[in-house]
């Protein structure tokens, strides 16, 4: 799993900050939240929050790549290194060390926050909301043989094929209605 923050400006020229996870072998994405002002307090809540909604799940995460923002603190780190997580930390100035991270900042930011003026927080949130579920559900990822991190119940070669605007037609997704 890798995990990074990126930087949202919204139509007011305030920067927000967004906290993500993504994981290596799957390539889904879990948003851990939106805000104005990081800091390690927040993060270690987020990572909390992350830790407890993944838990259960097989396989287990073993590592998390993360680069070397203040924001990450020990006690952030304490939470995933509790369940037995080994932290990675990316060399100074290095992107190519957290790449399918950073893959995924470019394509959020090519497909949806370049496309849209974004209002406020709550405002993230929900677009942001809404493409992450496209991402993990629909979209076709060429790292893992055009698959989608989460497979559906939906047959690729059977029914008539659909069409649904996501992000309010930015984005349109092609499928296959059940027959």
């Amino acid at each position: 799993m890798a995990c990074d923050l990126v930087t949202v400006e919204t139509l007011t020229l305030k920067t927000l900050y967004v906290l993500f996870f993504i994981e290596h072998g799957t390539r889904r994405v879990h948003l851990a939240g939106c805000t104005s002002h990081p800091n390690s307090t927040w993060v270690t809540q987020q990572a909390r929050q992350l830790v407890w909604e993944i838990e259960d799940r097989e396989p287990q995460i073993r590592f998390l790549i993360r680069d070397n923002d203040k924001k990450f603190s020990k006690s952030s780190d304490s939470v995933f290194v509790s369940d037995g997580v080994e932290i990675i930390r990316t060399p100074f100035q290095a992107p190519n060390a957290n790449a399918i991270a950073e893959r995924w900042v470019r394509s959020v930011r090519e497909e949806c926050l370049d496309r849209l003026l974004i209002l406020n927080e709550r405002h993230l949130y929900r677009v942001l909301d809404e493409y992450i579920t496209y991402y993990n559900e629909a979209r076709p990822h060429q790292g893992i043989g055009q698959k989608a991190p989460i497979v559906s119940d939906r047959s690729m070669y059977e029914g008539d094929i659909r069409c649904r605007d996501v992000l309010g037609g930015i984005i349109h997704d092609y499928y296959r209605q059940a027959a």
